[in-house]
């Protein structure tokens, strides 16, 4: 049994007629009569009475008629989903991204992608810039969005979609909240809460590389992974921290940013998108292209 024949067997069953039927599936009648011959050898029995008038559907055929036609209507939305995805339009879509990603770039890309690619479902994992790696690496995931650069880059491919760099994070209500702006040399004998060096080896590693760039090693008080863990420490009393730019938009109230004044010309914190470079799957090239351009948006943006 295939889906020709299937499909023979429903126009059959709807036409009652052999001649109508070929005229239909543009063939002629006995290659016609022969498969559904064959049809009905297969599955043991008849499906059609054979009149004068045409044909009619046994009790056999009455049985296997709703499956025919769910079989063939599943065997069309198979095809309609393999050319979707084959066109990056439709299919699933794995997607690791780091914890800062929700303060600006995921509410921006998410809503707008799912509004342009309705088809394609989103799996989303929360993952650290290495673990995204790893996954990506292991074909766990599909696309990562991740900070940049990184230590161990691997064979995978980055686009920036967010330009960014340190601020430093101070309680709120230390004498350092007076001031927007500071250079990072002048708190070099205060305590710092820094990433956990084991979980986010690159988040430590361009923390304390920033550090250095200002003339000293940071005294740690304290490591965490999450920025959130890390701005609840600050807002303690624990210490001072350098985060990314973007979690302005999520800021505590016990909390402030300060803009450092001696950051390089040369240092970087970006935001990237870390793909494959072998792929093949359309539906990571749909992504990156739409990414690029929400990203591009907000650049241009007044």
């Amino acid at each position: 049994m295939n889906l020709r024949q299937l499909a023979q067997f429903v126009d059959l069953a709807e036409t009652g007629n052999f001649h109508r039927t070929a005229e239909r599936l543009h063939m002629a009648q006995p290659p016609l009569s022969v498969s559904i011959r064959k049809l009905e050898d297969e599955l043991g029995g008849a499906l059609f009475d054979r009149t004068p008038a045409g044909v009619v559907l046994t009790a056999a055929g009455q049985a296997m008629l709703a499956d025919a036609r769910q079989a063939l209507a599943h065997a069309a939305q198979c095809r309609q989903r393999v050319t979707a995805a084959l066109h990056g339009l439709g299919g699933l879509l794995r997607v690791g991204f780091i914890g800062t990603a929700t303060y600006s770039l995921l509410p921006r890309l998410i809503p707008s992608f799912r509004a342009h690619y309705p088809k394609i479902e989103l799996e989303l994992t929360e993952s650290t810039t290495q673990a995204a790696l790893d996954g990506l690496a292991a074909g766990r995931l599909d696309v990562g969005l991740v900070r940049y650069p990184v230590l161990t880059p691997g064979d995978c491919e980055f686009t920036v979609l967010e330009r960014d760099e340190f601020m430093l994070a101070v309680p709120g209500n230390s004498p350092l909240a007076r001031r927007s702006a500071i250079a990072l040399s002048a708190v070099a004998q205060e305590p710092f809460i820094l990433y956990e060096q084991a979980r986010v080896p690159g988040l430590f590693a361009l923390a304390m590389l920033r550090c250095q760039h200002s003339g000293f090693s940071p005294r740690v008080a304290q490591q965490a992974m999450q920025v959130a863990t890390i701005l609840s420490l600050v807002e303690s009393g624990l210490g001072l921290a350098l985060v990314a730019g973007v979690a302005r938009h999520q800021m505590r109230r016990g909390v402030k940013l300060l803009r450092l004044t001696d950051t390089p010309a040369d240092a970087r914190l970006d935001m990237a998108l870390a793909t494959r470079p072998d792929h093949g799957n359309q539906l990571v090239s749909t992504f990156a292209a739409h990414a690029m351009r929400v990203a591009q948006e907000a650049t241009d943006a007044p």
